[in-house]
């Protein structure tokens, strides 16, 4: 067993995530991340310092959420635990890193997105593809700001659309 340490970076995806499913049904995403460290000059001025890059993989629901909703160049913040592996190829031992991700999403410092829950469906088979449903329009309940600028509270949305008077209707 390799050493777990807990990580969290923000960088950009430099490819798009790759899906699959294994024999076992579990969905994989393979994900590559850059992370560019912000440096300052002696006269004041910003420039990007090496890029650091991370491969990250992400399992089950969050491998198919992240395969169907991110794309090469996005911003995104990545949550999970650091982990170091060793093997041997070619009778060389090699050691490798990777990040296994409890959390993946947009760096919402810059863009924006809109949160759209998913069913707990089934894990898909390998022949289906994930992302189908993202050339279906959004829902304009979907489209709707969960938060109110004005009194600083959620905006609470019935789970089943409109409720009729004053009336719970779920």
């Amino acid at each position: 067993m390799g050493t777990k340490i807990p990580i969290s970076i923000a960088g950009n995806l430099v490819a798009d995530p790759e899906l699959s499913v294994g024999e076992s049904g579990v969905a994989h995403a393979k994900l590559r991340v850059a992370v560019n460290q912000r440096i300052q000059g002696a006269d004041g001025s910003w420039h990007d310092g090496e890029p650091v890059f991370h491969n990250v993989s992400a399992f089950r629901a969050l491998a198919e959420n992240s395969a169907s909703s991110l794309r090469k160049g996005d911003p995104v913040t990545v949550a999970g635990e650091l982990e170091f592996r060793s093997y041997e190829k070619d009778g060389e031992r090699r050691e490798a890193r990777r990040i296994v991700a409890d959390t993946i999403g947009p760096d919402l410092r810059f863009g924006t997105t809109v949160y759209q829950r998913m069913s707990h469906a089934p894990v898909a088979a390998p022949d289906v593809d994930v992302r189908a449903h993202l050339d279906t329009p959004v829902a304009a309940e979907a489209a709707t700001p969960g938060y109110n600028v004005a009194s600083k509270s959620p905006v609470v949305v019935p789970p089943f659309g409109p409720a009729a008077g004053t009336e719970m209707s779920y």
